[in-house]
């Protein structure tokens, strides 16, 4: 491990739109400031993702000061303020039902929808250190989580994308490989392990900064929509489940909560520490 290095870095704005890849991010207790604090939900208050809208790997999410410039396929590109403190409306995600608070500016509601081609509203988390809590089952008291599908960092390593691309070559359906890394939509990308050594991972350190290791993150459809067309097709999922099956889920990758502040920057090493 003593080569082990951070990769990428991987922010997403909002939830399920195409994110970016800066060169450092400062960590927050509840994951990369500015990662999916911002979702869209449909007219019964449920999170909309790539799991219902495929063509939302399409649309982009930039951070700016104060705000993100959202920019789509066939759409003019739109600025979104931060809303100021006011109403909030019930947002659910999986078996959360969070608050959050609806994009002040009407234009961000219609230009949503208008790409969609269905009802939804831009909704922003206003307080993640409130709003909502880990999965109780995995976090230690008062650990948080952003929009993100349940904990505040995913990490991936480049030798168990290899190793996985390597299985889906022998398969059924060898011409979908080999998978880019984009597929998983990470937030911290490490080269230089051995393949699926972060399954042993209970602690590791990337930097500044001490993350403990909740659980292996178990995968869904996402991972079959390519993140350049939207199509759709069977791997990895078709792989993962001949061989990375764990408690019933397809699982790769690792949730992380980190246990401290601080910043994560390309080439940082990264080690294991328990």
């Amino acid at each position: 491990m003593g080569s082990a290095r951070l990769q990428s870095v991987h922010v997403h704005p909002v939830k399920a739109l195409r994110g970016l890849a800066p060169r450092e991010a400062a960590v927050e207790p509840w994951g990369l400031a500015g990662d999916r604090r911002w979702v869209l939900i449909d007219d019964g208050g449920k999170v909309v993702t790539q799991r219902q809208q495929p063509r939302l790997a399409l649309a982009a999410a930039e951070l700016l000061p104060g705000g993100v410039r959202l920019s789509a396929p066939g759409m003019e590109p739109l600025t979104v303020p931060v809303p100021r403190p006011g109403g909030t409306v019930a947002v659910e995600i999986f078996r959360d039902k969070v608050e959050g608070v609806p994009a002040q500016d009407p234009a961000a509601h219609v230009w949503c929808s208008a790409y969609l081609g269905m009802d939804v509203r831009l909704v922003h988390m206003d307080d993640p250190a409130t709003r909502r809590p880990v999965d109780p089952r995995y976090a230690r008291p008062g650990e948080t989580v952003s929009f993100a599908d349940g904990y505040p960092l995913l990490l991936t390593t480049t030798a168990s994308l290899d190793a996985l691309n390597h299985l889906v070559a022998q398969g059924d359906h060898a011409a979908e490989g080999p998978l880019p890394m984009n597929r998983f939509r990470p937030n911290l990308v490490v080269s230089g392990t051995d393949a699926w050594a972060e399954d042993g991972w209970t602690r590791v350190t990337v930097g500044e900064v001490v993350f403990r290791v909740a659980k292996p993150c178990g995968r869904c459809v996402v991972t079959t929509t390519d993140q350049g067309t939207a199509g759709r097709g069977r791997e990895p999922l078709h792989t993962l489940g001949r061989h990375r099956r764990l408690g019933g889920k397809l699982v790769f990758g690792q949730n992380l909560v980190p246990l401290g502040p601080g910043t994560v920057r390309v080439g940082d090493p990264v080690e294991v520490v328990g």
